[in-house]
């Protein structure tokens, strides 16, 4: 965390230094510090801030893409004039275990469009999703699994 605000605060030296107050400027600033910080740490050490936003970066480029296919799968469906959906609620078992990892999960399919997390079971195993259309129940729960769950466990561990 402590690199982190680091990097922030010679983001925002940057920002200052060239006058200019942009977000693309505050960008490349961030990524100014973050390559300082990086030639910086000493030889061996290896803490988890510089393994950890190239990820979060890979994460936010896949939850981007995720959202907007998703936006236009629902596009797709209000458009047509007799749609055929099969909407349902669907189990999947979870291997995200702490509070916050289940929170992130469950947050992030709601926000994506035609889903929506409905509960988590009482032993905090099973996450009950609805979607909008599934015509195949497995592959919504391996997408889910290989795609959501797989990065939010290599994000948050």
């Amino acid at each position: 965390m402590v690199l982190f605000l680091g990097n922030v605060l010679l983001a925002l030296v940057w920002v200052a230094l060239t006058g200019r107050f942009s977000g693309g400027n505050l960008l490349l600033g961030f990524g100014v510090g973050f390559v300082a910080l990086l030639a910086l740490r000493r030889r061996g050490e290896a803490p988890d801030y510089f393994d950890k936003l190239p990820q979060a970066l890979s994460f936010l480029a896949f939850y981007l893409r995720e959202l907007v296919l998703a936006n236009l799968r629902v596009a797709q469906v209000v458009i047509h004039p007799r749609p055929r959906i099969l909407p349902g609620v669907v189990a999947i078992p979870l291997d995200v275990r702490s509070d916050a990892e289940i929170t992130l999960l469950a947050n992030l399919i709601t926000l994506t469009p035609g889903t929506l997390s409905l509960d988590v079971s009482s032993d905090r195993k099973v996450l009950y999703v609805h979607g909008m259309d599934i015509p195949d129940r497995e592959e919504f729960r391996r997408s889910v699994k290989d795609g959501f769950e797989r990065r939010v466990i290599e994000l948050l561990r």
